[in-house]
């Protein structure tokens, strides 16, 4: 995949190859006054960047600490005092 750099008034000038590129070529990067401002990229991309892959509990189950012998116990004893 190879990014290429456009300014703001190319990309509007060449909108359909902004969108053709970054669907071939990858993610396609917008500037203006010489700083990032978007990027384009196609939405199989977009999906595959965006997707959940299962949930919190999963995660945790996945951990590799899980059956590590981790102990850690919740204090009762209320606020701890720190010093600043």
């Amino acid at each position: 995949m190879t990014t290429q750099l456009w300014t703001v008034a190319e990309a509007k000038a060449k909108f359909s190859e902004v969108v053709d590129q970054a669907r071939v070529s990858g993610p396609q990067t917008i500037t203006r006054n010489g700083h990032i401002v978007v990027v384009v990229v196609s939405a199989e991309e977009w999906e595959r960047k965006t997707r959940r892959q299962g949930n919190l509990a999963e995660f945790f189950a996945e951990s590799p600490l899980r059956d590590s012998g981790l102990d850690a116990e919740r204090t009762k004893g209320g606020l701890r005092k720190v010093d600043l």
